[in-house]
């Protein structure tokens, strides 16, 4: 069934306005007298949590028993907090409520862990929660485990010996037994906003880690170039694919990963690399495409992109030759906008700077965050905020109007996007003032499901 609302996790955190993050649920359906506002607001009992990412509990049942539709708890990991809340979306679809927290102070003392990112459900019916630092905001990889019923902190997932110098995103295929996982950045860094000094010292990732998922060990590593960043890793979602896909925010690289001829080993190759532009005006004479998200349609034919500096959205064909071809782009803000302070100076792709983008009377600032696709394939939603520091940092404008929701429409024959002008959330009216806006879920299950 097309999504009717979807969950929007939304944070305060760097606007200098005093009030807890929220959990927006909003009205997606065309008929409702709400379509495209905000219903319902769950605010967190703390502030400055920073909510990032959402991923779902565990789900009963497979899914010919229409187990889809049971997914009833949402896993809230806080980006700076360490904080995790387990909220209930179950009972009421349209109106959430807070279930279970779990305090940094848990994860400090029984993980040795911090800064929470990425959440997904195991096979064995656990929840796994991604990690990006120490609790003193050092570099360090891996990941901490929720029991699937209490969703108690039962303690890291891997060997202490094991754990990556960095960590930030995570996806796994059963069948295959394997588990990949990305590199981000070391929280005490990143959280001084981006300083192109930072450049050639090595605090950026740049490693693709392969994990045997039944044993938890780790078993391969890739090295995807200085200053790489690779964060957001996406596999196919045939259950029967070895296949997938890591986009590198800093280097504008996508690599595909696949199980080689040899028994048990993967491999890599770069399959994409958007260029940089040569641009005056900003903070480096180079603007890097950056990465945001990937999200892969359920039939695993298109990639979608969002190049959060650059401001565009990409759509790309993955054919069988493994050479994914773009067959859709759209500008959807940015840092190259006609009119601002950055002047474009070199471009390979573009013959002049694209436009501000207004939708119902309103201008959009920020760039492409991040992204999620509806199940038919034909609605791209986007929000616009990636890390409220560097949303500061670039666009500060952002911080002062707030975030928006939007709607693409997807060609899903010829491949194409269209900015749908009818479709708008303008989370810079909220009662509490302007925020921020970063991940999206259906209740019913969606692309990154």
């Amino acid at each position: 069934p097309r999504e009717e609302v979807a969950y929007v996790t939304c944070t305060y955190r760097s606007t200098c306005i005093d009030q807890p993050d929220f959990l927006a649920t909003v009205d997606l359906n065309p008929r409702s007298c709400h379509y495209g506002q905000v219903i319902h607001r769950l605010p967190m009992p703390n502030l400055k949590d920073e909510l990032h990412c959402a991923g779902w509990g565990p789900v009963c049942g497979c899914f010919d028993s229409g187990a889809a539709s049971k997914r009833t708890k949402l896993v809230l990991p806080c980006l700076i907090s360490s904080r995790i809340y387990v909220v209930d979306v179950g009972s009421q679809c349209r109106a959430p409520r807070i279930c279970k927290m779990i305090e940094p102070v848990d994860v400090f003392w029984k993980c040795n862990k911090g800064y929470l990112s990425v959440t997904h459900p195991l096979p064995n019916g656990d929840v796994l929660v991604a990690n990006m630092g120490d609790p003193a905001g050092n570099g360090k990889g891996g990941f901490v485990v929720l029991d699937g019923e209490t969703f108690e902190l039962k303690g890291n997932w891997e060997n202490e010996c094991e754990a990556p110098p960095t960590g930030y995103d995570f996806w796994y295929q059963a069948r295959h037994n394997v588990l990949v996982s990305s590199a981000g950045m070391v929280p005490k860094v990143a959280g001084r906003g981006f300083n192109p000094d930072d450049l050639k010292k090595g605090v950026f990732g740049r490693r693709l880690n392969v994990w045997n998922l039944s044993c938890r060990s780790l078993t391969q590593c890739f090295d995807l170039g200085e200053d790489s960043l690779p964060m957001t890793v996406r596999f196919l979602h045939s259950p029967e694919a070895a296949e997938g896909y890591v986009g590198c925010a800093l280097s504008g690289a996508i690599f595909r990963f696949y199980k080689s001829c040899e028994a048990n080993n993967w491999a890599v190759e770069e399959v994409i690399r958007i260029p940089a532009k040569d641009v005056s005006g900003w903070i480096m004479p180079k603007m890097p495409a950056f990465i945001a998200d990937l999200v892969i349609s359920q039939d695993d034919r298109f990639l979608y992109v969002s190049n959060w500096l650059h401001g565009d959205i990409r759509q790309y064909e993955l054919s069988r030759n493994c050479k994914p071809r773009l067959v859709g782009q759209v500008f959807v803000g940015g840092s190259i906008l006609r009119g601002g302070p950055v002047t474009v100076c070199r471009d390979e792709e573009l013959k002049c700077q694209p436009e501000p983008l207004v939708v119902k009377c309103k201008r959009v600032y920020g760039g492409p965050a991040t992204l999620q696709l509806s199940l038919d394939g034909k609605r791209l939603y986007v929000t616009n905020s990636f890390y409220s520091t560097w949303d500061r940092q670039f666009y500060p404008s952002l911080v002062k109007e707030g975030s928006v929701m939007l709607q693409l429409d997807v060609d899903t024959d010829k491949g194409g996007l269209t900015v749908n002008k009818n479709f708008l959330v303008d989370f810079g009216k909220e009662p509490n003032g302007p925020c921020l806006a970063h991940e999206i879920r259906f209740p019913g299950g969606d692309a990154k499901s």
